[in-house]
């Protein structure tokens, strides 16, 4: 049999409480001396009674339980802002009344400090400059920040449902963690700190990726620790003019000597190329300073790569330089340290070049959101690649060193990153400019 409902049960129980009472008292009533119209006038009385009071015992019951159950419910449901009122702290009723008003609260509290803590933890996320993703355990890309889809170079919208291989994240998936390691991405390539991690989320395993810039860190030290190295040397530069300045003192007196040493149009000569050629020494030194430390920053502009690229080879005019076509392609850059850049790389491969009696070859590719700019040359390579873009280091005769460091820092200014290496097919080297297509325009 299916059970009674609580609610049918309280009534039956109201019932049964008042049934002997009520059949005892209409029994007496009916065997007593009394009239028929009074007996029955009683008798409608005391049924009516004793049904109310049974159907009131049962709504008293049944009302506060249903009053307890949608408080429970709005709780269930996220909504804190209903109270039971009228509960009276004697009687049990009204504790539990209490106590679920005080459960109410509390959760409004934690609800708040959870919703406070998330946006702070979004807002974070979003600033920080370090790149985070979480993964399901399907391996799709749940979670992505702002930083994330910096060097992935696309929107959010796009990037999430992927898998780690279609984001070319596979990599950063797999091996030991943390770990370091040189890889280009579409937005950007560099040093990369890679950690790794798990954590639940609805009883779900996920994966989450932190992805760490290193190469600006370490770029922004080495630049910081170059600018004091040469604001010392400046210092000492300076103080170097000491020396001219007694030469010309010399000259000075001698030409004031009424009699004079019959060689003294020869050490007047000599004296003055020496000033001469220390000044233009010094002159170049400071200059090629000024250059390194106060490069400005880039002027973004829409710049054809194609245009670019055919203009700078045009201005080169000791060697025909072979154009290799990639697509149709502009972003938007400063024209001007471009070109500079540019410049700086093929007159460093035509002099390579030259000495072999090789040849330069240009040309520009797009891949991953990025566009790619390589020059190779069949000269002898690269003797020492550690110190390519020390300030200062050349190994060229009346070279200042700091062509390949003015042109990898106008690389970063842009987002993107400038390498060179030997080749590794055949012999001469190999510079590689990427630049990201964020601002691509079409």
């Amino acid at each position: 049999m299916k059970p009674l409902l609580y609610e049918r049960r309280i009534l039956l129980l109201a019932l049964a409480a008042g049934l002997g009472s009520t059949i005892a008292a209409l029994i007496l009533l009916w065997i007593g001396p009394y009239s028929s119209k009074l007996q029955w006038t009683l008798t409608v009385i005391m049924v009516i009674a004793w049904l109310s009071f049974a159907f009131s015992a049962q709504s008293r019951v049944v009302f506060p339980l249903r009053t307890l159950s949608n408080l429970l419910a709005a709780l269930r449901e996220g909504d804190f802002s209903i109270r039971a009122r009228g509960a009276n702290r004697e009687d049990a009723l009204g504790e539990v009344l209490r106590e679920v008003n005080a459960l109410g609260e509390t959760l409004r509290q934690q609800r708040l400090g959870a919703l406070e803590a998330t946006t702070l933890l979004r807002k974070v996320m979003e600033e920080i400059d370090v790149a985070v993703f979480a993964f399901d355990g399907a391996g799709r890309l749940r979670l992505v920040n702002r930083a994330g889809e910096r060097i992935l170079n696309q929107a959010q919208a796009r990037l999430l449902g992927l898998t780690a291989a279609e984001l070319g994240l596979l990599e950063c998936l797999e091996g030991e963690t943390p770990k370091i390691s040189q890889i280009a991405f579409p937005g950007k390539s560099g040093r990369w700190e890679i950690h790794r991690g798990n954590f639940r989320e609805a009883g779900l395993a996920h994966q989450l990726l932190v992805i760490t810039d290193l190469s600006r860190a370490l770029r922004e030290e080495e630049r910081q620790a170059w600018q004091r190295l040469i604001r010392v040397l400046g210092h000492e530069l300076n103080n170097s003019l000491a020396p001219i300045k007694s030469v010309a003192e010399n000259l000075g007196s001698m030409l004031h000597r009424k009699e004079r040493a019959p060689d003294w149009q020869e050490d007047m000569r000599s004296g003055l190329n020496i000033i001469a050629a220390r000044t233009d020494g010094l002159a170049r030194f400071m200059s090629a300073y000024a250059r390194l430390a106060k490069l400005p920053p880039p002027v973004l502009q829409p710049v054809d790569v194609g245009v670019w690229i055919r203009r700078v080879v045009g201005l080169e005019p000791r060697l025909s330089v072979q154009i290799e076509a990639g697509p149709q392609t502009s972003i938007q850059a400063d024209p001007d340290q471009l070109e500079q850049l540019l410049i700086n790389l093929l007159h460093n491969a035509v002099d390579a070049a030259l000495e072999t009696g090789g040849g330069v070859k240009v040309g520009w590719e797009r891949e991953n959101g990025s566009v790619k700019v390589w020059v190779q040359d069949d000269g002898p390579g690269i003797p020492n690649p550690a110190n390519l873009f020390v300030p200062f280091f050349t190994t060229k005769q009346g070279g200042s060193g700091i062509g390949l460091v003015l042109s990898r820092q106008i690389a970063e200014a842009h987002g993107g990153s400038l390498t060179l290496e030997n080749r590794e097919a055949r012999r001469g080297c190999e510079a590689r400019l990427q630049l990201p297509l964020n601002n691509e325009l079409l």
